[in-house]
């Protein structure tokens, strides 16, 4: 199957596993939250940001090494694996024993148990974590697909099942953690690959030599985009991080359903052309032209009709988080061309690049953060919206040199699409406003987003946008 063919198969399956996933994550959070206050996921939050750094030290970076590496073998496949093992094993131990120490930081003394609990699934993803990455690398994302959706939806049940016994924050403990037990032995039975409990340490200082320092990038990037969970749970309240989180995983629905999708299937496709400047150039222009043409009409819309959205799904106790989720729209659309940009760092193994720009920008984020913290919560959500428009600037430049393709390039072709969602953002508040006095939310909500979004598709044809071009043929496969 040519790359092309193999690129357009993967983006089905991405898209469908995706979309899937995501739907149900959906429903599942919208059934708990309706059930749970908002104190119970502002818990999960204060742990999140030790969730995220000890996957990310579990793996090293040494499966995306695996999967830019031509001609991975046997030894190669089971030498991270028995790293990742024994990682996750170690950094367990750690949150283990410092859980208490977590917990009175947090004020929360439930936190100690429900670290020692949650955190056991890094020691069960370590199991499947190398099956996951032979699969990304073939790019097989339909048998990815078949094996998360089941994982979420036994998850799901219990989940909410134990949320209606009154188990409270525990529900969501639970729930993540049978999810890792599925997917890990669906994983591990079903992907073909087993290790063969072979080291070698030659093979791990080459995976290690590229990354560990995507390691430490991500690192950097898992504390700040966890950082503000800190701030607001150490300074604000549990109720508050409730509502920030809730707002923040709303916002990523379409950001995860289109851009993770997307990146999925363009990382290992960029590493095949890694060498070809032109064509990685042309690639990269379509990816982040595509992804953006769908996630900003998606966030926009969402923040015109955020109000009666969240009224009918999460009833009224979840309103404050309103006017978190708007400002977070705003950096949903920067996320995936901030992500696609440092993308190419990565496929031109540039990771000690990548490193330092994500030292420099989360420096001066950091800094932010801190200053921001007199003018209260909003104060934080307004830098986070500036802070994100400088990081794209700084990210583009540099990627930019690369393929040859600079800062000022890629603002003229996204502009048309960030001008055309601006005008739909307008029409779709006006609807709604419209509609407000006289039609109940699940009406206001439909109704303005059918109108809204039919609109962008009918301006986008018009203007004949470059992405309407590109979907075509995707669809059609020419």
């Amino acid at each position: 199957m040519s790359l092309r063919k193999k690129a357009v198969s993967g983006l089905f399956w991405t898209f469908s596993q995706q979309f899937g996933v995501q739907g149900i994550n959906f429903v599942v959070s919208v059934l708990l939250a309706r059930v749970l206050m908002p104190e119970a996921f502002g818990i999960i939050g204060m742990i999140a940001i030790f969730m995220a750094v000890g996957r990310t030290l579990m793996d090293s970076g040494l499966t995306s090494s695996l999967i830019r590496t031509p001609n991975a073998d046997q030894l190669d496949y089971s030498t991270v694996f028995l790293i990742n093992l024994g990682g996750s094993v170690i950094i367990y131990a750690i949150l283990f024993f410092t859980s208490p120490l977590i917990a009175a930081f947090f004020d929360q003394e439930v936190l100690t148990d429900v670290i020692r609990v949650y955190c056991l699934t890094f020691i069960i993803r370590a199991f499947s974590g190398v099956q996951s990455a032979r699969l990304t690398k073939e790019m097989n994302f339909k048998m990815q697909m078949t094996i998360q959706i089941p994982s979420l939806i036994g998850g799901g049940i219990l989940g909410i099942y134990l949320a209606h016994q009154g188990y409270e924050v525990w529900s969501l403990v639970w729930m993540n953690v049978f999810q890792a037990t599925l997917s890990s032995l669906q994983l591990w039975i079903r992907s073909g690959w087993t290790p063969s409990f072979a080291f070698s340490a030659e093979r791990f200082q080459r995976h290690f030599g590229f990354g560990y320092k995507l390691t430490l990038s991500s690192i950097i990037d898992t504390i700040y985009q966890n950082l503000y969970n800190i701030v607001i749970a150490k300074f604000f309240s549990a109720a508050q991080l409730g509502y920030y989180t809730r707002a923040q995983s709303l916002k990523q629905l379409p950001v995860s359903n289109i851009s993770t999708a997307l990146n999925k299937v363009t990382y290992p496709m960029f590493a095949k052309i890694q060498d070809d400047n032109a064509k990685l150039k042309i690639a990269y222009k379509k990816a982040m032209q595509q992804v953006l043409f769908w996630v900003a009409p998606t966030l926009v819309i969402l923040a015109a009709v955020a109000e009666p959205l969240f009224r009918f799904m999460l009833t009224e106790k979840w309103l404050p988080a309103v006017p978190y989720f708007q400002l977070l729209c705003v950096v949903g659309i920067m996320y995936p061309l901030n992500s696609y940009n440092l993308n190419i760092l990565k496929v031109k193994g540039r990771s000690d690049l990548f490193l330092r720009l994500e030292i420099i920008k989360k420096a001066y984020i950091t800094l932010g953060i801190f200053c921001a913290i007199p003018f209260g919560i909003y104060g934080l959500l307004y830098f986070q919206v500036i802070s994100t428009f400088i990081s794209f600037f700084i990210n583009t430049y540099y990627s930019g040199r690369m393929i040859n393709y600079p800062v000022t390039e890629q603002i003229r072709d996204i502009a048309p699409i960030i001008t055309l969602a601006g005008v739909i953002f307008g029409i779709a508040s006006a609807t709604d406003y419209w509609l407000a006095p006289h039609t109940i939310d699940i009406i206001r909500v439909g109704t303005t987003s059918i109108i809204a979004f039919l609109l962008y598709l009918a301006f986008a044809v018009g203007f004949r946008l470059n992405s309407v071009k590109d979907f075509k043929n995707i669809v059609l496969q020419k």
